[in-house]
């Protein structure tokens, strides 16, 4: 660790028969993967998508992805069509929730419409993450309009939104997508009370391959209890999309076209935390960005992708986090490289499969997944013993967040993060250990690391992130250590493994961090 200077300077018509809400047993194709050589990358996808069906009807859609929220299977007849409520899965293609909305419409020969809820405010997001949401619907309305699928922007609370527009277009069912987070939960519980007993209310796993319902009924310990739950059951889910087609049965009622500008100046949320200008979002760019890591990366990422210093991640977080690409996507496209690059698939399918699915495994079981109540009963026991330890520094939040410790590479991370959106996964571990380090509790340090990820990173608010922060500090998916101060039990990591990893100066010097004096706090 460099010795900081002493400078101050900052860092910077329906059928006769009414189907019941459920999907039906048709019979599947599946399409052979082929390898793209070319910038044709994104017809080809739509070209496996065709081959996999012409449409949803004619795909075998697994009953196990949906799950009924009301008491009612039959559908209405009022004839105002079916709802998609989007919400966390922000695209159209790829989208198993848009897909099964669009499996009833079609064959009570309905329209479709699809509704999202923007609310100005949601737990202390900043216009970095809603300008990146509203550009990524901003193309979902686009599509939408191409595929005469109604796209309704709704500004608002859930519960008020999405009963009012179902009595208005008398929708005769709604599809929900799926989040294990309490306050996504909390509007399904809240939409559920609000609509109409009569209307059919169903809720789709469409963001992990295995739905999080099926892979376990419980909280599972880690990787290595789910690993194998998961893998047995790859061969049933992860299978391709078939296209959502343009929708062959108009609505009487359109919907308004979106004032984008409008919804921007709705939004009561921090502008200070602007928006970054080295990724572009939407599905579109999504998808292009899961190109470039098959075609560049993913050859080193079994290798190098703890290395912040070379590009070797996927860097596909943000979208995945809003929805707007699949994880199941990526997987299938990712797979196609098996044989050239096995090690780095495999790697690969680890982190975005089994490590990804059991983060929402952790949030949905566990109602604590944010505060030290949700660790293991070893890891709040040790927690709690060294309490009391000696830091070897106590730093404010604003020192953190700032960047201004005594730890170049500590600095180097908390730029990149207010910086970039971003931070490399390998330092978020390092980063989160060193503020329980240098915090006063085990509670302050889970609190500034949350709050700091939450306001930067533009996957902030995300299952993986509180995973990422209660792995760091409380040991969750994790095993005890050797005991140490104040960490206890909880895996330790300091400067030197870091150094023994990669080139610490390089990458303290490519975001301009240095180490800053910190009275009491000697340097080595």
């Amino acid at each position: 660790m460099s010795k900081p200077s002493s400078s101050k300077g900052a860092s910077k018509p329906p059928a006769t028969k009414k189907p019941k809400l459920e999907p039906s047993d048709d019979e599947d194709s599946s399409a052979s993967a082929s390898l793209v050589t070319d910038s044709g990358f994104l017809a080809n996808i739509h070209l496996k998508r065709k081959k996999c069906a012409d449409n949803i009807l004619e795909f075998k859609f697994n009953k196990k992805r949906c799950r009924l929220l009301s008491k009612s299977m039959e559908l209405g007849d009022s004839g105002g069509g079916i709802l998609y409520w989007m919400s966390r899965e922000q695209r159209v293609q790829d989208n198993w929730a848009l897909l099964y909305a669009q499996r009833l419409a079609l064959k009570m020969k309905l329209p479709l419409h699809i509704c999202f809820c923007l609310v100005p405010t949601f737990l202390g997001a900043t216009i970095r993450h809603f300008g990146f949401m509203l550009k990524g619907l901003e193309e979902v309305e686009t599509e939408c309009q191409k595929l005469k699928i109604e796209f309704h922007l709704l500004k608002g609370e859930s519960q008020i939104c999405v009963p009012d527009l179902i009595k208005k277009l008398k929708l005769d069912a709604v599809v929900a997508d799926f989040s294990p987070l309490r306050v996504p939960l909390s509007w399904i519980d809240k939409v559920k009370e609000s609509i109409p007993k009569d209307v059919p209310f169903c809720q789709i796993d469409a963001h992990n391959i295995v739905p999080v319902w099926v892979a376990s009924d419980k909280q599972e310990v880690g990787a290595r209890t789910i690993r194998k739950k998961i893998n047995d059951k790859l061969d049933e889910f992860l299978t391709e999309f078939p296209p959502v087609i343009a929708h062959p049965h108009p609505a009487k009622t359109k919907a308004k076209s979106v004032d984008w500008k409008a919804a921007d100046a709705y939004l009561e949320v921090d502008r200070t935390v602007g928006e970054v200008d080295w990724i572009t979002p939407g599905t579109k760019s999504g998808l292009q960005e899961l190109f470039n890591f098959y075609q560049k990366r993913l050859k080193m990422y079994a290798e190098k992708r703890n290395d912040p210093n070379l590009a070797a991640l996927s860097n596909l977080s943000p979208w995945l986090h809003f929805g707007q690409i699949s994880a199941q996507r990526c997987i299938l496209e990712v797979k196609g490289y098996k044989t050239k690059h096995a090690k780095s698939v495999d790697a690969y399918m680890e982190e975005t499969i089994i490590r990804r699915e059991l983060s929402d495994n952790f949030c949905f079981y566990n109602p604590n997944y944010d505060n030290l109540k949700g660790a293991a009963n070893w890891a709040q026991e040790t927690l709690e013993v060294h309490k009391k330890d000696k830091r070897p520094a106590l730093l404010s939040a604003q020192q953190l967040e700032e960047g201004k410790t005594h730890d170049d590479l500590w600095n180097a991370s908390q730029i990149q993060l207010t910086r970039t959106g971003k931070m490399h996964g390998f330092l978020r571990m390092y980063w989160a250990k060193k503020i329980l380090e240098w915090t006063e509790t085990p509670e302050e340090a889970l609190r500034i690391a949350i709050y700091l990820n939450d306001r930067y990173s533009l996957d902030g608010r995300d299952p993986s992130g509180y995973v990422g922060c209660m792995w760091s500090i409380c040991g969750i998916h994790d095993m005890g250590w050797k005991q140490r101060d104040v960490f206890g039990k909880i895996r330790y990591m300091n400067y030197k493994g870091c150094q023994r990893k990669f080139d610490v100066v390089a990458f303290v010097h490519r975001f301009g961090a240095r180490a800053y004096p910190i009275k009491g706090v000697k340097y080595d």
